[in-house]
């Protein structure tokens, strides 16, 4: 564990490694610390696109941790970053949350529900028929589908809720087209990491709680993994998959020793 504590930076997964649901995990306040006294370079990632940065810092202010909204970094960010690369001041019909919309919104996106270059789908909570049924329209007379994470669940504390790459199944399936998804494990939102932190790969470590998401995504981007069994991955999942993590820990808490 040395040579991962020399790393300058660490890019942290949220749910299942920083908490489950509103509790804090055990060990989480002493790594926090620890990054800051050790002057770490870090950033806390989530593949959730509802909330903005603020309300996540928010939400780990009511849960005793003070980091600056700075220090956060969501895939509808790292969507609307790309797409506005793609289609500069382009237009987009979105299901999803304010987080997503804002996110959009400040990288020069208009809301379109008539013809938007992109239909763009995030977690949401107002999920419906007619929403479905327009995206599906919008997609056949052209306009490009892009899902903010592949993800199928989400955890919510006691249970599981649908997210992003269920909530999009149908327009897939009724358009037989694929989205295009931009959250892990796509290496792009690693990239963008790094450009944020300003460190290299050789610098960094990634660490998740999930074998199909968070590990995938450091290795595909070339950069060390720490599993934590803190969350959604047992020790006895690591078996069902092809590549396995550069570490294995029962949380965040041993990572400063």
């Amino acid at each position: 564990m040395e040579a991962v504590r020399k790393k300058r930076a660490f890019i942290c997964d949220m749910d299942g490694v920083l908490y489950h649901g509103n509790r804090l995990l055990p060990g989480v306040r002493k790594f926090v610390d620890w990054l800051k006294k050790e002057n770490k370079e870090f950033l806390f990632l989530t593949n959730s696109s509802e909330r903005s940065p603020r309300e996540l810092k928010e939400k780990l202010d009511r849960l005793g941790i003070q980091v600056e909204a700075s220090h956060f970094y969501t895939s509808a960010l790292a969507t609307a970053r790309f797409l506005a690369s793609q289609h500069p001041n382009g237009s987009a019909y979105v299901i999803g949350e304010p987080g997503l919309i804002n996110a959009l919104y400040d990288a020069g996106f208009s809301m379109n529900e008539v013809s938007p270059d992109y239909v763009v789908v995030g977690e949401t909570h107002s999920y419906s028929f007619e929403k479905i049924e327009r995206a599906v329209n919008l997609v056949r007379a052209g306009a490009k589908l892009i899902g903010t994470n592949p993800d199928l669940t989400d955890s919510m504390g006691k249970g599981i809720s649908p997210a992003t790459g269920a909530l999009i199944a149908p327009i897939e399936l009724a358009t037989g087209l694929k989205a295009y998804f931009l959250g892990k494990p796509n290496p792009l939102m690693m990239r963008h990491a790094m450009v944020m932190l300003g460190c290299s790969r050789e610098e960094t470590v990634i660490v998740g709680d999930r074998m199909d998401t968070d590990i995938i995504a450091g290795i595909h981007a070339d950069i060390e993994t720490i599993l934590v069994l803190s969350g959604v991955t047992s020790k006895d999942d690591l078996e069902k998959f092809g590549y396995h993590p550069h570490y294995v820990l029962s949380g965040v808490g041993e990572i400063p020793g």
